[in-house]
């Protein structure tokens, strides 16, 4: 069923530092994962990362002689599988990144389109955005939320899969002005509703913030001293920072400025 991770800070580290080095990365997730509860036994239908690409200036996302924009990374093939990934990533910094390992639900398809984080641009920034989990009763269960969709939406999925199109209603409703917390909740009441008992923990980042579920499955967030905040499915290593999301629950991430601790809030859904 996945592992995934979101990072927000204030100022760069390398994507190894969150996806290949700590003991517990997501590349160990991929081919070990400690918290699957029954969703699998390994991660190895693809992965991907988007992270927040710094083009001049020192990288600080409130430097204003810097100019950005995201970049994109996704394979169908398992991440340990990738030599020119695991050295890319030494060599990349960010402030901001979502990576995803896939492990399919039988019946959909695996392909790189298939793979997380997916990228789009909607009331005003761009965003990632990854579900970790499945919608019960697909595709059945979700005509009528697809039904409210543009047909151009729907014709233009990336993949015929319940993360893709619970990425499409997300995106379309900050389209429409929603705020992406409200929306965020409001998809995830819409498709319990419609698939009850369904997994749903989503992940949504535009550098400037993260926002995160926990519905039926594991989620844990750690503060930096640096300001930063990471989420992810597992924690990344034994640290006791690092500290679980209650299930039912929807968070939501800022950086800390300066010496300023980051904003994290955790609220029932």
């Amino acid at each position: 069923m996945c592992r995934h991770l979101a990072h927000v800070g204030p100022t760069p580290v390398t994507l190894a530092s969150l996806l290949t080095e700590p003991s517990h990365s997501l590349l160990v997730q991929s081919y070990a994962p400690a918290d699957m509860r029954g969703g699998g036994t390994v991660n190895a239908d693809g992965f991907g990362a988007g992270w927040l690409r710094h083009v001049r200036g020192t990288g600080r996302h409130d430097d204003p002689h810097h100019s950005r924009g995201v970049a994109l990374y996704r394979r169908d093939d398992p991440m340990w599988t990738d030599a020119s990934f695991l050295d890319l990533v030494r060599a990349v910094e960010t402030t901001a990144l979502v990576a995803a390992v896939r492990s399919a639900t039988v019946g959909m398809p695996v392909s790189t389109a298939a793979c997380a984080p997916f990228r789009g641009d909607a009331g005003g920034s761009t965003w990632l955005f990854s579900h970790n989990g499945v919608v019960r009763g697909w595709p059945h269960s979700m005509a009528d939320l697809a039904a409210t969709l543009p047909a151009l939406d729907l014709l233009t999925l990336e993949a015929a899969t319940d993360s893709a199109l619970l990425w499409a209603l997300l995106r379309a409703r900050i389209a429409a002005g929603k705020d992406p917390v409200d929306a965020v909740a409001g998809v995830v009441t819409d498709a319990l509703a419609a698939a009850p008992g369904s997994r749903l923990n989503l992940l949504l980042g535009d550098g400037e913030q993260v926002v995160a579920t926990a519905v039926d499955h594991a989620l844990s967030y750690r503060a930096w001293p640096d300001g930063g905040v990471t989420v992810a499915s597992e924690p990344l290593d034994d640290d006791p920072a690092w500290t679980p999301v209650p299930d039912g629950s929807l968070l939501v991430a800022r950086p800390g400025e300066g010496h300023d601790p980051p904003s994290v809030t955790v609220a029932a859904l």
